[in-house]
């Protein structure tokens, strides 16, 4: 069985992702990162995907970065944007080098436990506002982490994007099909106790649920409409 660390913050796309590996056979370990984040709750989220799935999960404790990271929205005191997620003001909500940090770290797991892999949720919506979900950045990160890894990782390891060319419509088309239970994920970077409806992660959620036409169970404070930059 192909063994894989998956990186799962709560949000409907890394969850999605860890189903998706088990649904094909993966044994999964997930590992989740608290760096500051303006709130944790999306941990707890991880966390039960992990126990739906019998798999086990990590926590790094990576809060000791926050001021190194502080520029953003999420890991500040400055207000979270609302609007479209492909706003140019949805800029500053980019954790400078998030990804990298956290799939290098996963990557440590991977060799230490023998994983063959490791996995992210990264998507093709992501790809307009944050330089870290692009094809190149995991292609470029494969090639590095096999070489600081060489003669310790597997020799077939590989970093799985499966969504990476893919629509978040896609991802909920994907997780509806294989029983994600969407109200055990979190998407707003607001973290009140219902999600906002207004801040572009929470926008991205309601519009992946309408392209996909899947029922959205997910209760918003607000339900603004909000026009593409991009078009």
């Amino acid at each position: 069985m192909t063994k894989t660390v998956a990186v799962v913050s709560g949000g409907m796309d890394s969850v999605t992702l860890a189903y998706h590996l088990a649904d094909i056979g993966h044994e999964l370990h997930l590992i989740s990162f608290d760096y500051g984040q303006r709130h944790k709750k999306e941990l707890a989220f991880a966390k039960k995907a992990g126990d739906a799935l019998d798999a086990p999960h990590t926590v790094v404790d990576l809060s000791n970065i926050t001021s190194l990271v502080a520029k953003s929205a999420l890991t500040s005191d400055a207000p979270v944007p609302d609007g479209h997620y492909a706003e140019d003001t949805m800029r500053q909500t980019v954790v400078p080098n998030r990804n990298a940090i956290m799939l290098n770290i996963a990557t440590g797991l991977a060799v230490t436990i023998g994983a063959d892999n490791i996995a992210t949720g990264v998507h093709a919506g992501d790809h307009y506002i944050y330089p870290d979900c692009r094809p190149e950045f995991v292609s470029t990160l494969e090639t590095m982490l096999r070489v600081a890894n060489e003669g310790f990782c597997s020799p077939d390891f590989h970093v799985l994007a499966p969504f990476v060319t893919i629509t978040k419509g896609d991802i909920c088309a994907l997780g509806d099909k294989i029983g994600v239970p969407w109200l055990d994920t979190w998407s707003c970077y607001k973290g009140g106790d219902t999600h906002c409806g207004s801040c572009g992660t929470c926008f991205e959620r309601r519009e992946a649920f309408a392209e996909a036409s899947v029922d959205d169970p997910t209760p918003y404070l607000a339900t603004p409409e909000y026009v593409d930059p991009r078009v």
